[in-house]
């Protein structure tokens, strides 16, 4: 075969496949990564080093590899600059990935939530735990700011709902008002627990929590902070400016141990002019649930025994759907103050239903044969004329003979 002047050679296919199969040295097939610079795993691309870089790159390059070229003549055949320049642009990537980055820092949950501004003032006097509920402040610097936000539109429906453990239940619960679409909420409201004794500051912890609320689904928890009654002097406001947490379950065997069925705040008065014993029934608080809503129907009876006639019963007004029913009602019994002392006052308060027999939820004897802060109320009113004497006292659950009888 003849080849003219300034013409390529050509080959045919089977010279071309002799020649793939002839032995000889084996040269790799280029691939595409061949073209572009390799890093170690688990480190991103950076962009190449500036020109000033580079020539140092360079001149250390030729410095190290002049010395190496001296002790291995072999090696200095295989390092180039080009691989010396992409691995310090890896060592320098992997000291960006060891510095945190300020702009797309993320705090964890226990920052995000919030922080919450209330006071708090325990009135020894009248058995009283005031907690003002002021606001909820910023509490996340840089991009974030309020309360985490729970809805679509990257805002909340805040509330404040509290509780006192042991005995988290519809009972104690007390709730603020709702703000909309805000991150920012200023309450500035005062939610008021009665009954409170001063074994409760002892023993108790108030748990405030901030919800969203949500008219389609179920309200959201954002956060909560708990705050042991403990802490308090009486009489003295405290403030506070707590940061909210993660949500912490509740020891329900304690509270089924430490279950109360209410407490009752009566008012005794013997009127000297007109002979007899006057019973305010002020208010209850705490109240066990009877319903099947979680909450109870009461009203309240009054029996004063002994009754040989049996006429000594007075009864309340019904409160619909409550557990802390404020009644303020008074009854008057005709008695002679020297037979205070062998009378017993008898005080149940009960759930009342239709269709069916209404549930007893709770009672208490004031009398001569009673102890502790009952037998001490009845012996201040003996000792009181003419004055009035209030006093809360705790349901039992234990009342004799007919008091069950409704």
């Amino acid at each position: 075969m003849t080849q003219r002047k300034g013409e390529k050679p050509t080959i045919s296919i089977q010279e071309h496949m002799a020649i793939d199969v002839c032995p000889g040295p084996i040269q790799p097939i280029k691939q595409i990564s061949d073209y572009f610079p390799r890093y170690p795993r688990g480190l991103p691309p950076t962009l190449p080093p500036q020109a000033g870089q580079v020539g140092s790159l360079r001149s250390a390059f030729s410095s190290s590899s002049a010395a190496a070229s001296e002790s291995d003549p072999a090696r200095s055949n295989e390092d180039t600059p080009d691989r010396a320049c992409a691995g310090a642009a890896a060592s320098q990537a992997a000291k960006r990935d060891e510095e945190p980055d300020v702009e797309g820092y993320d705090s964890d949950d226990s920052t995000t939530l919030g922080t919450l501004d209330f006071s708090l003032l325990y009135d020894q006097e009248n058995n009283a735990l005031h907690c003002t509920i002021n606001k909820a402040k910023l509490p996340v610097p840089r991009y974030k700011k309020g309360l985490k936000p729970m809805d679509h539109n990257g805002l909340s429906d805040p509330y404040v709902k509290l509780h006192l453990l042991p005995g988290a239940s519809k009972a104690n619960k007390l709730r603020t008002k709702t703000l909309r679409n805000t991150l920012n909420p200023v309450w500035s409201e005062t939610l008021t627990y009665y009954g409170i004794t001063d074994e409760d500051m002892v023993r108790k912890t108030l748990r405030i929590s901030v919800c969203d609320e949500d008219k389609f689904r179920h309200n959201e928890f954002i956060g909560e902070t708990r705050i042991p009654l403990k802490k308090l002097k009486p009489n003295q406001t405290k403030n506070f400016y707590n940061c909210l947490e993660k949500q912490l379950p509740v020891n329900k065997t304690e509270d089924k141990s430490l279950e109360e069925r209410g407490r009752i705040m009566i008012s005794l008065k013997y009127n000297t002019q007109k002979s007899c014993l006057v019973v305010g029934i002020v208010r209850c608080a705490h109240l066990a649930a009877m319903d099947a809503n979680g909450f109870s129907d009461p009203y309240v009876k009054t029996y004063l025994k002994p009754d040989e006639n049996k006429k000594s019963k007075h009864k309340t007004a019904v409160k619909k759907k409550t557990l802390n029913p404020e009644f303020n009602e008074e009854f008057s019994y005709d008695i002679k103050y020297a037979d205070l002392t062998k009378k017993t006052l008898e005080v149940t308060v009960w759930d009342y239903d239709i269709g069916k027999s209404n549930d007893f939820i709770g009672g208490v004897s004031l009398g001569i044969n009673a102890n502790g802060e009952r037998l001490k109320h009845w012996f201040d009113c003996l000792k009181n004329k003419d004055k009035k004497i209030e006093r809360w006292h705790t349901l039992t659950n234990e009342l004799p003979g007919s008091a069950y009888n409704d």
